[in-house]
This record gives structure tokens, sequence and C-alpha cells, in this order.
């Protein structure tokens, strides 16, 4: 899929995280601008800067965790997209995700045709 003029936001404090993540995107389509950032409260700075269609955040980093930056996120853009990637998937913090704005969430290990998914269904693109 063409994602030329899409900006995506990958924000996760391990770089291999995000390498995997960014990797697996480039495998559904070329185009799109990446944005990385390594802790929640770059990820709010780089979101404001960026503005881009979908943004991607762990929930456990450093400064502001993703519970954090997804408030953030939010009371800058209330129509946020926003999917949480964690290994830590509990209830609660799926929960609080979800409460703050965050509109899907991915469970790592990532799941290549999981993120296809998420692709087609927030950027509207038949993958």
């Amino acid at each position: 899929m063409d994602l030329t003029g899409k900006k995506i936001l990958v924000g996760d404090d391990s770089i291999l995280a995000r390498k995997q993540l960014i990797d697996v995107i480039k495998g559904y389509g070329e185009g799109a601008e990446i944005v990385e950032a390594k802790n929640g409260e770059e990820a709010i700075t780089k979101y404001k800067d960026a503005h881009p269609d979908l943004a991607f955040l762990d929930i456990v980093m450093p400064v502001k965790d993703g519970i954090e930056a997804v408030r953030g996120i939010i009371a800058e853009d209330p129509g946020a997209d926003i999917i949480i990637v964690s290994s830590v998937g509990t209830q609660s913090q799926l929960k609080a995700a979800i409460e703050a704005g965050a509109k899907d969430f991915i469970q790592k290990p990532i799941d290549e045709d999981q993120v296809f998914h998420i692709l087609d269904a927030h950027l509207g693109g038949e993958g």
C-alpha cells in the first residue's frame, strides 16, 4: 500500500522495539514519514510538532509512561488515533489507556498481521 503523505509516530523506550515496528510498517507499505520518540514526554512533543495520522505508544516508558502520553496527546488533539503497544498487558493498564483515549491495543511481541490490520483500519488502506 502507498503510505505517501502519512505520518506515523512510534514511541517506545526500546530502540529494538521501535525498529521492529517500523520494519513491519515499512513491510506494509512505502512512503510514510516515521517519527520516533524514546519516552512519553518526547512522544507528546513530537506529536504536537508532526501531527501524525497514527501513533503507536508503549505503556512502560521513562519520564512519562504511555498512559500519561495518551492523556497529553488527547489534550492537544482529542481526535488523535493512538494505538498502545506493550508486553505489560494488564487489564487495568489497558482500561486506563482506553479511558485516556487510546483507540486500540497490540500485545508484544509484535504480530505483523495485527499491525497490518491496525494500519488498514486506521489509515483506510486495502492492505
